[in-house]
């Protein structure tokens, strides 16, 4: 099959003379050079022991002509540690391709497929390459534009794994609206989904069933599993709210111990609301997640295999390094999330950003506290400067499932400060000084970080992570380690080149708001990018 596509693909490029079509297109490569650091505990697995090297590559092509698009991507690993960052991948081929053909109100698609149901809690297949998560529907579609206030879409197909695809079989039917009388406008929705498991998979469900000790806890697996989910954006004037609530059937899934298969219906309620004037504005966010699991099948457990859906992630992600650490993961078993953010400018050179998070499990279990400010004042010539700080309580043992023993909760304080000076219209220097006072986890930290720019060619940096109060008993380390980073970017038009030495302590690490564990890095990374 890839290879028949394939060649269909390059035949229909070679007719390009006699159409007038486009061709478009990118590649992006990432090296990394692995330097043994036992120190920091960048050791002890093939990558540093053996290969020291490792890439990943992506070529992407697109085609578009008398309303047919093509794509088509290649992928080559060469001991990447993307996968599984102790362990090395290797190997190549047809990452995805598609082609799909505009006609009329009617879109056709064939391939493997990037599409969402609302806010992506019911179903969401996306690529994040800086996590290798690649879940596209290995499948079609058919998008209807029904009139000027109406769409709909349905699809069915397999999930992607890598080269190949998981066996259950996944279908899906979303409808979105679109209407508005005077300042009133809102945007409905509705989505339905059914995943049907394998045989293959059904059996490695029974025998863990049938395995269990306490016969009164064995159920019948069901091969189906169906969902829906309701969602609408409501905008008047300054305000706008956005509610989605989704449902699922029973199914077995694993308890919130990872012990035993129970048979559960899931279910999440989320919004958000925002409302703002001159000089003030106010977000908020909850969500509520009862046994809302979505993934290929039961079976599919290891971080981010599998999964069907995104949930979206109701703590804020920030940007500065030290509170990036300790970013809570949205949970699909059980959690009751809440945020408000309120962002004050009495002036044009000032504001005044207020945040505070509060996040549980539904049995009131505590995972997550922050409290949050911040300011920023651009009143100064040629200076924009900020100030600020967080409080935070973070449960290790929940969202890093490996953690100190007898440490679970983190406790941190963290002020913190930028600083940028704008020599010219294109150059600029930028500082970040960050300490996080903490005695658990590896303990305190401060982090120091200068940075060159000229825009929009150049820019290098360095900075330095420093573990200034070991927790010694916690983490076993031996010293108060250095963590160094020194970073060079070149842009010229499309391309993109950087050059990075990097130490990295082990934690989690953020793309896209989703959040794996990642243990410590030691070594050069280097990235080419460039689109045409």
């Amino acid at each position: 099959m890839n290879k028949s596509l394939l060649t269909s693909f390059l035949l229909f490029l070679s007719a390009g003379s006699y159409a007038q079509g486009t061709l478009s297109g990118d590649i992006q490569t990432n090296v990394n050079f692995f330097i043994k650091d036992t120190s920091i505990k960048a050791c002890c697995n093939e990558l540093y022991e053996h290969y020291l090297t490792g890439s990943e590559t992506w070529v992407s092509l697109r085609y578009n002509v008398s309303g047919w698009t093509f794509n088509v991507r290649g992928d080559v690993f060469n001991n990447s540690n993307l996968y599984s960052p102790q362990k090395a991948l290797s190997g190549y081929g047809l990452g995805a391709y598609s082609v799909s053909k505009e006609m009329g109100d009617l879109t056709v698609s064939l391939g493997y497929l990037y599409e969402q149901i609302g806010s992506g809690i019911l179903f969401r297949s996306y690529e994040d390459r800086g996590l290798l998560i690649d879940n596209a529907l290995v499948g079609a579609s058919l998008k209807y534009k029904v009139n000027d206030h109406i769409n709909v879409k349905a699809f069915t197909g397999q999930q992607k794994t890598l080269f190949s695809t998981y066996k259950p079989i996944i279908r899906g039917f979303n409808a979105e609206g679109d209407f508005g009388k005077g300042s009133v406008h809102f945007s409905p929705g509705l989505g339905v989904l059914n995943r049907a498991l394998d045989q293959a998979s059904m059996d490695v469900i029974a025998g863990s069933i049938n395995a269990m000790p306490d016969t009164a806890m064995r159920f019948n697996p069901k091969y189906n599993v169906f969902a829906a989910t309701v969602y609408n954006t409501l905008t008047y004037k300054n305000f706008m709210w956005y509610v989605e609530g989704a449902v699922k059937s029973s199914e077995a899934i694993w308890n919130i111990n990872d012990s035993l298969l129970v048979n559960k219906p899931g279910n999440v309620i989320y919004t958000t609301m925002s409302w703002g004037k001159k000089g003030i504005a106010i977000n908020a966010a909850a969500k509520r997640t009862e046994n809302f699991y979505m993934r290929v099948s039961p079976n599919d457990r290891l971080l981010n295999s599998g999964m069907l859906n995104w949930q979206p992630v109701v703590a804020t992600i920030r940007p500065e390094r030290l509170l990036s650490r300790y970013t809570p993961a949205s949970q699909d078993r059980s959690e009751a999330a809440g945020s408000v953010n309120v962002v004050v400018s009495p002036n044009d050179k000032l504001n005044v950003i207020g945040a505070y998070t509060h996040i549980d499990r539904l049995d009131g279990q505590k995972l997550f506290r922050e409290g949050y400010l911040e300011g920023n004042y651009t009143g100064l010539d040629k200076w924009i400067i900020q100030l600020g700080l967080q409080y935070m309580e973070y449960n290790q043992k929940v969202y890093q499932v490996s953690f100190p023993e007898g440490m679970p909760m983190i406790y941190a304080f963290t002020p913190f400060t930028e600083v940028t000076y704008r020599l010219s219209d294109s150059k600029s220097m930028r500082f970040e000084v960050q300490y996080m006072d903490t005695k658990q986890d590896y303990g305190s930290w401060t982090f120091l970080l200068a940075e060159f720019n000229v825009a929009p060619k150049f820019s290098i940096s360095v900075s330095d992570m420093y573990n200034n109060n070991p927790n010694y008993k916690n983490v076993n380390v031996t010293k108060a380690n250095h963590y160094y980073s020194v970073y060079g970017a070149f842009t010229k038009g499309p391309h993109r080149l950087s050059l990075a030495y990097v130490k990295q302590v082990d934690g989690i690490n953020c793309s896209g708001g989703v959040c794996r564990y990642e243990p410590a890095f030691s070594g050069v990374k280097a990235t080419f990018s460039t689109n045409f």
